[in-house]
């Protein structure tokens, strides 16, 4: 699970990994010394600081960096990462003001992610109070959280019955998206215009695009219970079925109401879109006469 969090306005890309937080190194060297290459910056600092350095070729007494892919401009790239250990002995080498506050931050964001794993009830309401402050309706948050509820249930089956995480995952998921609304994810983005990896499709999606992915992928975990999926190839069939049942009351929906489900509209200016949306519906119905 990739995240992008903030010290002091600027961003810092982490993973959820084996149980802990996993930040990109080059991150935290730019935030912490400004410096216009961090990658250049960080060869320099190893070469300076043997134990350091060791430490990156797996000697001494920390666990090494790993390397983690996060999407980026040109694509999934893997990145180097260190937990919360490996950083506090990073930030022992940085001749930095910004050390002591960037501790005391490392440690309230995963403090924060411990306590949502102890009480999943302080994770939902954290999530309600970001997309509220970002100017998403209630109705929509409800949504969007049960929706990513549906998501764990179907990864956590993938994951029971031998499917591999990341490109399996990816692949799985292109087929009901595909069955449901005839677009893969990656076009489903170029469609809405989301052009910066770090803005979510499904936070951009409408309530009804949200509930037949919903609907695709709950189907999907229902399927492949049913048939004991096992493996890739008959994972595959059960996302495509459970995509087309998404995808048949979503052409059954279109032919009542006279509208696509699928819509360009995106909430890169929240208020904005809002407004254009009310607009827009308000042009239809004047058009159709009802």
């Amino acid at each position: 699970m990739n995240e992008i969090v903030l010290f002091e306005q600027k961003q810092v890309r982490r993973e959820w990994h084996e149980r802990q937080w996993w930040f990109v190194i080059t991150d935290v060297v730019a935030v912490l010394t400004d410096s216009p290459n961090p990658t250049d910056y960080l060869k320099k600092l190893r070469k300076r600081d043997p134990a350091l350095g060791g430490a990156f070729k797996g000697g001494g007494q920390l666990v090494p960096p790993l390397a983690l892919e996060f999407r980026t401009p040109g694509g999934p790239q893997k990145l180097l990462c260190w937990n919360a250990e490996g950083l506090l002995r990073l930030i022992q080498s940085l001749p930095s003001p910004k050390a002591e506050p960037f501790k005391r931050w490392l440690a309230k964001v995963g403090c924060e992610r411990l306590e949502e794993i102890q009480n999943p009830e302080i994770a939902s309401r954290r999530m309600k109070e970001i997309y509220r402050k970002k100017g998403y309706s209630d109705a929509w948050i409800e949504k969007r959280i049960r929706g990513i509820a549906v998501r764990d249930e179907l990864t956590d089956e993938w994951k029971k019955r031998g499917v591999k995480e990341r490109l399996e995952y990816a692949i799985l998921t292109a087929e009901i998206s595909k069955a449901t609304f005839g677009m893969t994810p990656s076009e489903y983005r170029d469609y809405k215009r989301l052009d910066k990896p770090d803005q979510n499709l499904r936070d951009h999606m409408t309530d009804l695009e949200l509930i037949f992915t919903m609907l695709g992928e709950a189907s999907t975990t229902e399927i492949a219970r049913n048939r004991d999926s096992q493996g890739f190839p008959q994972n595959k069939r059960a996302a495509r079925d459970g995509g087309k049942i998404a995808g048949n009351a979503r052409k059954q929906l279109e032919r009542k109401s006279g509208r696509k489900v699928p819509t360009r509209e995106n909430f890169k200016t929240l208020p904005e879109s809002r407004r254009r949306i009310r607009g827009d519906a308000e042009q239809d119905d004047g058009g159709d006469g009802m």
